[in-house]
């Protein structure tokens, strides 16, 4: 059972905070608490919408005062649920969304709980652009801090490639800004261990140009998906970096561009990104075009567009996971089809497989990010409405995880799972590097005040 909190120190809290002070019965409160996650039904005892970084260092310090949980929520999706805890202190910071672009110096300034729509719509009157989520209600810091993983990456790097500097307020309630220069160990850890430092109030990103970009997207029937997915495969092995993309099972949704006797239907769709125009995609996509898909969709597309056009609906129960791969063999098409095939009736899970490589694998080797170096990422990504799904839908997941194995590198993309225990943690930074965030952890947080995320313990 959470302490409790006294009138007086919330009423102290709400004339401090310029933001909004939340608990519950007051007004907007099952609204503030709601994620985007329809599994986590959680009760804090207060939210603290703030809306500067003063706001994040007072709200701080009254939950430590009061000897409560401390939470943090940023922009996006926390599909995990970590971010809304049963007796917290919530650190909101979805009021806190400012995006400045610097044409000039190719740089971007992002507040902590910005969203990918937010940073996608600021950049694109300038023709330019970082690497995002792949929908855009990705919160920009939460992502960005746990490595960043998104369409552009294979020609822009990882998110956290282009991190140049933040603003951070410690479990102690200071700020603390780091970069390469400027305490070079906290910045080092910020490339991939995600929200453990410190609440970040700012992030300053390298941004690239991006005059052009098209996609296309080619949905087949099922019984064409293992030749599909091997030519897919194929083509990835010989993509430009401009080239990112996927495949696909998922139902086909009910768009306009889904004849109305394939919506519900499984399908197997190609999907391909190309930082350039869609005549040298289409050129390079030609063998997929030759197994006639029952469903074309090839343009040019505003990069913030293409960003937005997969957003799923927020509300929907969520239930993620991952496994990188160091290669991609026959065997393995023939096992990520049949499980794609049996992916859960009536709900709208997704079975992917990422084309990675290019500026990943041969971008910054120090950073705590081992899994960087795979080819390939296979992401279970299970949807569903009804409770009734639950235990068919995770279980589901842990089969597409156990079938992968024989494949997989012993690391993955963390912001892609949620709770898989302390070993994943570890693996999937590395041991070494494990004990090197462990020591920035205790520096900069000794009491382990931010743990509600993949954790990292700090060194004794």
């Amino acid at each position: 059972m959470a302490p409790h909190v006294s009138e007086s120190s919330l009423a102290g809290l709400v004339e401090d905070l310029a933001g909004e002070v939340i608990t519950p019965g007051g007004p907007g409160y099952d609204e503030a608490r709601t994620l985007h996650n329809g599994m986590i039904d959680r009760r804090p005892s207060v939210i603290a919408q703030c809306a500067t970084q003063a706001d994040v260092s007072n709200a701080i310090l009254f939950g430590r005062e009061a000897d409560l949980p401390i939470a943090v929520r940023g922009g996006g999706h926390s599909v995990a649920g970590t971010s809304m805890i049963d007796g917290a202190l919530v650190v909101d910071l979805r009021r806190m969304h400012g995006v400045v672009v610097d044409p000039e110096d190719m740089t971007v300034r992002v507040e902590g709980g910005a969203t990918m729509a937010h940073l996608d719509h600021a950049c694109q009157p300038f023709h330019v652009a970082t690497t995002g989520g792949r929908v855009s209600t990705t919160g920009v810091g939460g992502f960005t801090l746990g490595g960043g993983s998104g369409w552009l990456e294979r020609k822009f790097g990882l998110a956290s490639d282009n991190l140049l500097a933040a603003d951070l307020v410690t479990a102690e309630g200071k700020h603390v800004h780091t970069d390469a220069q400027e305490n070079p160990e906290l910045f080092w850890a910020l490339h991939g261990g995600g929200g453990n430092f410190g609440v970040a109030t700012s992030l300053t990103m390298r941004v690239h140009p991006l005059p052009r970009m098209s996609m296309s997207m080619l949905l087949f029937l099922p019984e064409n998906a293992p030749e599909v997915v091997r030519t897919f495969r194929d083509l990835g092995a010989v993509a430009p970096d401009e080239m990112g993309g996927g495949a696909i099972y998922m139902p086909a949704p009910p768009e306009p561009f889904i004849p109305e006797d394939l919506v519900g239907r499984l399908v197997c769709g190609a999907l391909f990104t190309y930082a350039g125009p869609v005549e040298e995609l289409r050129a390079f996509a030609a063998p997929l075009f030759a197994l006639k898909p029952a469903v074309e969709v090839v343009t040019d597309i505003p990069y913030a567009d293409l960003q937005s056009m997969m957003d799923d609906p927020p509300g929907l129960r969520n239930y993620w996971s991952a496994e990188y791969l160091r290669e991609f063999p026959d065997e393995a098409v023939d096992v990520f089809c049949d499980r794609g095939a049996g992916i859960p009736a009536s709900t709208a899970t997704q079975h992917v497989l990422f084309l990675m490589g290019g500026a990943v694998a041969a971008g910054p080797s120090q950073y705590p990010q081992p899994w960087r170096t795979a080819p390939w990422a296979v992401h279970p990504f299970a949807t569903w409405e009804d409770p009734a799904f639950d235990e068919a839908a995770r279980q589901w997941v842990h089969d597409v995880r156990a079938d992968a194995r024989p494949w997989a590198i012993d690391a993955t993309y963390l912001n892609f799972v949620g709770a898989e225990g302390e070993q994943r943690i570890v693996s999937s930074f590395g041991e070494r590097n494990y004990r090197r965030l462990a020591t920035v952890k205790a520096r900069y947080d000794p009491d382990n005040v931010f743990r509600y995320n993949q954790n990292i313990v700090p060194a004794g």
